[in-house]
């Protein structure tokens, strides 16, 4: 019987990612502040930071997951090797979109996963290019998909697929959140039945 399963997240995308494999698993809370982990690691560039947070956020959870399976994740873009992270309001959403208009950038997804001392890493760098769009389209689209909590304010599942005309990546579910490629082939080598 495999171990338990832990998401190191709250978010429900990533939540309904990890849902699609057909395994059971928990998803808590990291146990660290990224806010302030970010403020430390600032210097790093974008990938490293991505995949630093992902590792402390599954580490976070190591003290109470024993034996368990951790898999942690985090997510940024990246554009002229300026971070964006979640705006957290309309206003910036709307100034992250247009520092974006017509232009290419990268939404970086890295994702660790640690059981038995062991540990794996994988990243994904998805290049994105995104349509000129005018403020009142940026405006428009804010108000409807409302991407608040979204690294680089927009949601490619929902209607934010409308505000590109180019998207080069491995792995589509890493743009949401979790690259699905690399949690199945893990899990399958630790002994999840996954499909």
């Amino acid at each position: 019987m495999p171990p338990r399963l832990i998401l190191a997240s709250t978010s429900p995308y990533r939540r309904t990612l990890l849902a699609r494999l057909g395994v059971e698993f928990t998803a808590t809370a990291p146990r660290c502040d990224e806010e302030t982990l970010k403020g430390t690691m600032g210097a790093l560039p974008p990938q490293a930071l991505a995949e630093a947070l992902a590792e402390a956020k599954a580490r976070s959870l190591l003290p109470e997951a024993h034996a368990d399976v951790v898999i942690g994740s985090d997510q940024l873009v990246e554009i002229d090797g300026r971070i964006l992270g979640k705006p957290g309001s309309a206003a910036r959403a709307q100034e992250q979109l247009g520092s974006m208009s017509g232009r290419e950038h990268h939404l970086v997804t890295a994702m660790v996963i640690l059981h038995a001392g062991r540990i794996w890493r994988h990243t994904d760098s998805a290049r994105l290019t995104m349509r000129r769009l005018d403020p009142w389209a940026i405006e428009r689209y804010v108000a409807r998909d409302k991407p608040l909590d979204c690294a680089g304010a927009y949601k490619l599942e929902a209607g934010g697929v409308a505000l590109f005309s180019a998207i080069a990546c491995d792995d589509h579910s890493a743009i949401t959140g979790l690259p699905l490629l690399a949690v199945t082939r893990i899990l399958a080598e630790i002994g999840f039945a996954v499909p």
